[in-house]
């Protein structure tokens, strides 16, 4: 066992005599990270056992009436109250609430409730928190080791050589991409559940920033960068904002209505791949799109099917000779559409390639 020994750590020994874990404690054949069942910690009083179950069962469910937790608990509807104003001393908040479906359940609090996780889910939150510490966001990396310490110091042999099978066969190469405040994340991912407009200071790819009046609808991690779907309000159109390139946010307390939205994911993807240039290029290409989207990837251009054997490609860049070297990378037959400038970079292109050869010696 591990001792816990937290700010709460003092109250929480006076409550329960004789504890020792308070955050984890694993079981070798039952691989429950806090074992809720009598007899399971013989180390505990009677009333420490029957607290600690008495905290499994809050957690699993949402409600509870007190006959119910009575007979889960084989005792009798007083002792139920006075367990109640125990974890309550100790600064978990029991909510109790009368009339029709009513009774007692969890509430958030100062303190984290013990947790069961069965073994399965112990290696799963292991190996999620390795995944973690390369998420992209600001100061995760380190907590998320500090959990799987503590983690790992509880797990049973057979979960613990599991985890350390599956951590060995995966690597997690970390990218170089922008960092997310963990702070930010929360302002957002809070006003998208509670569905209230967001005031947001953003700071365009051309160094432009405002302010901007949103209606958050959902929170993306795409190719290593976070994005955030939201109707602009001043803008009265769906747009996507890089969350490394805000600055801050604050959720209002004006609500709204939920409008239909596009398919989210295929909106952010094309607003990725069309964003952060001024000119516009479209092409036609005489291959079947299936092909030319397999080569180009869905970061570079969107491929429209026009027809069984041709396609239309569009992109954004600012420097057009670029663009035209990498359509003759693709390979294939090329109609500008626009810009009419293209097809001047195209030419250059090809005279360059007609003049070049290999060395002659002599």
């Amino acid at each position: 066992m591990s001792s816990w020994s937290g700010p709460d750590a003092g109250p929480l020994r006076a409550v329960l005599p004789g504890l020792s874990v308070v955050d984890f404690h694993c079981s070798g054949d039952g691989g429950q990270v806090l074992s809720a069942k009598p007899g399971r910690l013989p180390a505990m009083s009677d009333v420490t056992t029957r607290t600690l179950r008495l905290l499994a069962l809050l957690q699993a469910r949402t409600v509870w009436t007190g006959p119910e937790l009575a007979a889960e608990l084989e005792v009798t509807d007083r002792t139920v109250r006075r367990d109640v104003d125990r974890l309550r001393g100790m600064g978990y908040p029991v909510l109790t609430s009368a009339g029709h479906g009513g009774g007692y359940q969890l509430g958030a609090g100062r303190a984290l409730p013990p947790l069961l996780l069965g073994p399965r889910e112990a290696a799963a939150v292991a190996i999620g928190l390795r995944l973690t510490a390369a998420s992209g966001i600001d100061g995760l990396d380190e907590e998320a080791l500090r959990a799987l310490a503590a983690l790992d110091r509880v797990l049973p042999p057979s979960v613990r050589s599991e985890v350390m099978a599956l951590a060995e066969s995966l690597q997690v190469v970390p990218g170089t991409s922008p960092v997310t405040r963990p702070e930010l994340l929360i302002t957002l991912a809070g006003a998208v559940r509670d569905r209230v407009q967001l005031r947001v200071d953003h700071e365009r790819a051309d160094g432009y920033r405002a302010e901007r009046r949103l209606e958050p609808y959902r929170i993306l991690s795409v190719e290593g960068r976070w994005y955030l779907f939201a109707w602009d309000l001043d803008r009265e159109d769906w747009r996507s904002f890089r969350l490394d390139r805000m600055h801050d946010a604050h959720a209002t307390t004006f609500g709204f209505t939920p409008r239909p939205t596009p398919d989210i994911e295929a909106a952010v993807r094309e607003a990725i791949t069309l964003g952060g240039a001024d000119r516009g290029i479209t092409v036609r290409i005489r291959r079947p799109a299936a092909e030319v989207a397999a080569r180009a990837g869905l970061r570079s251009a969107t491929v429209d099917p026009e027809g069984a054997d041709t396609c239309l490609l569009r992109a954004r860049g600012d420097e057009l000779r670029w663009v035209a070297v990498w359509l003759a990378w693709l390979g294939d037959p090329v109609e500008v559409i626009e810009p009419p400038e293209l097809t001047e970079m195209i030419a250059g292109i090809g005279a360059w390639a007609e003049a070049s050869g290999p060395a002659v010696d002599g």
